[in-house]
């Protein structure tokens, strides 16, 4: 047990600049930068024990961070960055849960045992919350992000980055985050995109938490990996876009099939084996549209897919458990207060392989995909395509590596 306990402090501290927080956010001057990071490789030089690594310091200049969307993840991020005691906004849809939450350091309606920080504050007021702000975190699920970046757009100051914690397709447009964002608020600023397996109560709770943001701009990545990184909150940085895009959109549809397994009582084996196949599918699916295979095999893909296939917290392992038990999508979709993002996705995921993915039977190459979609569309029963799924034909357990 010490030895795993080593192994996580460990984890945790390599995830972040022993200077941490002597850096500068990426649409600054190049001479500001450059002079802060001269700063920072002197400061690092001076410490040499990974263990003995601290909190970062709060940054030497004013810095605002306003989050986007007061769901669980929303409150989650918020939470993660205002511990390292930077101003905190979050942007909410109405102004009494804003009056709530600041009088009462609560959600009224999210996680409501979870106290936050009190460098949270919300508001309703977009203008409050973002006419200031030096970075931008985007926790708006997919489904819903168009409509809302398009209430607000006016109000974000021009170059200020965007962080995507949203996973997923958009139905109308088969596009992922990345499209969407670029869309609605122009090429002219630098986004960046978080993933991996990261439940929002157990990010509130402390609970050591590791996750990647990927960026073509890189310094913005390692700026923002300075800014959230802390003891129990590692955080990775990757170039790498479409492929954390593309593991955090399969992941949840997997969870769906996996719940299903459950659900149905087919035992461990067979849900083993069906999320080893949907990630051999999400791999597939992410080197055809130009992820890198570490990518798919880190932790926005594999590493998130398992947290969401067999963690109790997972909204779409549980919608899938509960297509098991019988119940229909609309049953499970009136009763859930949060999205399962894997339910629209799949559909999404379906209708893009069959635009952008060219090639012969392409229920072949994906059927875990396929199948999920059809469940979901009233075309089968979960048991009938869990059933097909087992009985596939015989073939190599890797038919694209065959020569």
């Amino acid at each position: 047990m010490r030895g795993v306990i080593l192994l996580l402090v460990t984890l945790m501290a390599t995830s972040h600049n022993v200077s941490a927080f002597s850096f500068v956010p990426s649409h600054t001057s190049i001479r500001d930068r450059s002079s802060v990071q001269s700063s920072n490789r002197s400061a690092s030089r001076k410490s040499h024990n990974i263990l003995s690594m601290k909190v970062s310091s709060p940054p030497p200049y004013p810095v605002r961070v306003t989050v986007m969307g007061g769901g669980n993840f929303g409150i989650a991020l918020a939470s993660v960055v205002a511990k390292k005691g930077i101003p905190t906004t979050l942007l909410v849809r109405s102004e009494e849960v804003a009056e709530q939450i600041n009088e009462k350091h609560r959600h009224p309606k999210y996680m409501k045992d979870i106290a936050l920080p009190r460098t949270v504050r919300a508001t309703a007021n977009k203008k409050t919350a973002l006419s200031d702000a030096t970075y931008i975190i985007h926790a708006v699920p997919v489904q819903y992000t168009r409509d809302y970046l398009n209430t607000v757009k006016d109000a974000i100051p021009p170059n200020v980055p965007i962080l995507s914690a949203s996973k997923g397709i958009e139905t109308s447009s088969l596009g992922f985050m990345a499209d969407i964002l670029k869309e609605c608020l122009g090429e002219d600023r630098s986004y960046a995109f978080l993933s991996g397996p990261s439940f929002a109560r157990e990010i509130c709770e402390g609970v050591a938490t590791a996750v990647v943001i990927a960026s073509e701009d890189l310094m913005l990545a390692d700026d923002l990996a300075e800014l959230m990184a802390g003891e129990d909150f590692a955080v990775f940085t990757s170039r790498d876009v479409i492929g954390v895009e593309v593991g955090g959109a399969v992941k949840n549809v997997i969870a769906i099939a996996a719940g299903m397994c459950e659900g149905l009582g087919l035992g461990t084996n067979a849900m083993s084996g069906l999320v080893t196949r949907g990630c051999g599918e999400m791999r597939r699916l992410g080197i055809y549209l130009g992820a890198r295979p570490s990518t798919i095999s880190g932790l926005s893909g594999v590493g998130d897919t398992f947290g969401t296939c067999f963690g109790p917290l997972s909204r779409n392992r549980q919608f899938g458990y509960r297509l098991g038990k019988g119940e229909t999508p609309e049953e499970i979709r009136a009763s859930m207060t949060e999205v399962a993002e894997g339910v629209d996705t799949s559909i999404a995921l379906v209708k893009m392989i069959k635009k952008r993915c060219k090639g012969y039977r392409l229920d072949l190459k994906y059927p875990i995909l396929f199948g999920v979609a059809d469940i979901i569309e009233g075309n089968m029963r979960p048991l009938e395509g869990l059933k097909g799924l087992m009985n596939f034909p015989t073939r190599m357990e890797n038919y694209d590596e065959r020569f």
